[in-house]
């Protein structure tokens, strides 16, 4: 049987398992709440609009608020061209609009001005969310552009410097080598110098002739 200091490591190693499950259920909702942010154009601050408004509402309820009920019959909204029978869009509809899939024909010239508006809205707003999504590709492609030319600055400065150390590598070996000619060039007419002196002896001194003379005789 488990003793109660083992039940005990055996809690805390659970609930430190537990608590990293947690934490990565958390970051997994954060990283899609913001995907969907990104993906409808949607800050902090309009969450925060919304809940404000659902606070305020809830409030209202619980104080006792009810929204006025509207008198009277609703305007129609959708007209029978045979009968003239109309219909105002709300409770249950009549025989003659009720099998209809497509109740647009049916519209009373006030109400299709309402459902074009309405059309018109959505619309506009799909627009306004395109331009966004638009503008942020826009950046996007910027940014990968400008990291892109930045690359290619590098690039080319590297290769204009190991050019520069190339030549100067090139131009030190020439120097190095014009600056050993002239001392070869010595030392070979040094040489061929010495070789000619010693191929061609000096010539002997003549011998003296003698130019003294001969003794004058003794008179008798």
């Amino acid at each position: 049987m488990a003793t109660l200091e083992q039940i005990q490591k055996r809690m805390k190693k659970l609930q430190a398992q537990a608590e990293v499950l947690i934490a990565e259920r958390a970051q997994h909702a954060l990283d899609q709440i913001r995907e969907l942010m990104l993906k409808h154009g949607l800050t902090t601050e309009d969450i925060e609009a919304r809940n404000k408004a659902k606070r305020e509402r809830a409030a209202r309820v619980r104080a006792g608020f009810k929204a006025p009920k509207q008198k009277g019959k609703l305007p129609p909204k959708y007209r029978n061209p045979a009968t003239g029978e109309t219909w105002s869009g709300h409770a249950r509809p009549p025989a003659w609009i009720k099998d209809v899939k497509d109740r647009s024909v049916y519209l009373i010239d006030g109400a299709t001005a309402a459902v074009s508006s309405a059309a018109g809205k959505t619309k506009a707003a799909a627009k306004k969310v395109g331009r966004k999504v638009a503008a942020k590709k826009t950046a996007a492609k910027k940014a990968v552009s400008a990291k892109a030319a930045k690359t290619a600055r590098k690039a080319t400065a590297k290769k204009a410097a190991v050019r520069k150390t190339a030549k100067k590598t090139t131009t030190a070996v020439v120097k190095k080598a014009a600056a050993k000619k002239p001392v070869a060039k010595k030392a070979a007419t040094n040489a061929g110098n010495g070789v000619k002196r010693v191929g061609r002896p000096r010539k002997a001194a003549a011998p003296a002739v003698a130019s003294e003379a001969p003794a004058a005789t003794p008179a008798a």
